[in-house]
């Protein structure tokens, strides 16, 4: 009886284990069949092009036609040209400038936001994304009106009498680039900071306190090394996108203000050199997540080793 009652229970229990398995089958079905469309999309939208501009960097521009023989001649002029080094680490070099002075602005702005307005801070949050309420062009051409020659701050500084001519180094140059993303890249340092700094444990804060430790001993020991992740992903957020801007440099940074992402869109365009902008595209996509890989690995072991 036993042993009839446990061979019974081993069947009812295979049997709730394939309805199980089945309903689990059906359920992980339908899921990737609501992914379906985003999947494809993906699919088509980027993996393609991505693909197709792998494919053509190993062709060869002829006149105004691509042979597609296979060869590494694009990559090797991307990687010797002066010009085209040059470029690159102009664009390195503005990027990782307007990184750092747009995280070193936001933070306070975080810190107010997240630690002094209790009652209001979706007010101050809607104030501080105001600048999307407005074409990213728009800003653009603001501080080209700005940094000009007869712009509000040369004539600002005129009418004061501190000047009599116009200050041409404000504009045309790549200090106005990064003026300018600076500006337009703020409210994506703010944000991710100040939900790290808003998820902050407050009592690890009083306990310091309770420790005998003061303000900036509190900051540089708890605040900081806890809110390291905004801090990380708002550097990233400004990082790669900024190192391929392309309007910017075109309005406001003149001959000595261009980036890598005007030689790409040149050869795409006037150029009509398809392979070497291609060759340039993914050349400076390598070395932009090869900086951002060693970028998290060094935030990753220097946040394990304050925690």
């Amino acid at each position: 009886m036993t042993t009839g009652g446990t061979i019974l229970g081993r069947q009812a229990g295979d049997r709730a284990f394939a309805r199980r398995s089945f309903f689990f089958g059906s359920q992980t079905l339908r899921a990737y069949g609501l992914l379906a469309p985003l999947l494809l999309m993906i699919g088509l939208l980027l993996c393609a092009p991505i693909a197709f501009t792998v494919v053509v960097s190993f062709w060869t521009q002829v006149n105004l036609d691509l042979e597609r023989t296979w060869t590494l001649a694009n990559y090797v002029e991307a990687w010797t040209s002066p010009v085209y080094r040059t470029l690159l680490l102009r664009s390195l070099w503005i990027s990782g400038s307007v990184t750092l002075l747009t995280v070193a602005l936001a933070y306070p702005i975080a810190y107010y936001v997240a630690f002094y307005v209790h009652g209001r801070k979706l007010t101050w949050i809607l104030i501080l994304t105001i600048p999307f309420w407005t074409s990213y062009l728009l800003r653009v051409f603001a501080w080209k009106v700005i940094l000009g020659f007869n712009g509000a701050i040369n004539s600002g500084l005129k009418s004061v009498g501190l000047i009599s001519e116009p200050l041409e180094f404000l504009l045309y140059n790549p200090i106005a680039v990064v003026i300018t993303l600076t500006h337009a890249w703020m409210p994506f340092a703010i944000l991710p900071i100040y939900v790290s700094l808003e998820k902050l444990d407050r009592s690890l804060i009083e306990a310091a306190t309770d420790l005998g430790d003061g303000p900036m001993a509190r900051f540089l020991r708890v605040t900081l090394p806890l809110s390291m992740p905004g801090v990380t992903a708002a550097a990233l957020m400004i990082f790669i996108p900024t190192v391929g801007d392309y309007v910017t440099p075109q309005l406001v940074g003149g001959p000595d203000g261009l980036m890598i992402a005007n030689a790409i869109g040149t050869q795409f365009g006037r150029s009509n050199n398809w392979p070497l902008g291609s060759a340039l595209s993914l050349s400076s996509a390598l070395i932009v997540t090869t900086l951002s890989l060693g970028y998290l690995w060094a935030a990753r072991r220097a946040f394990e080793k304050v925690a």
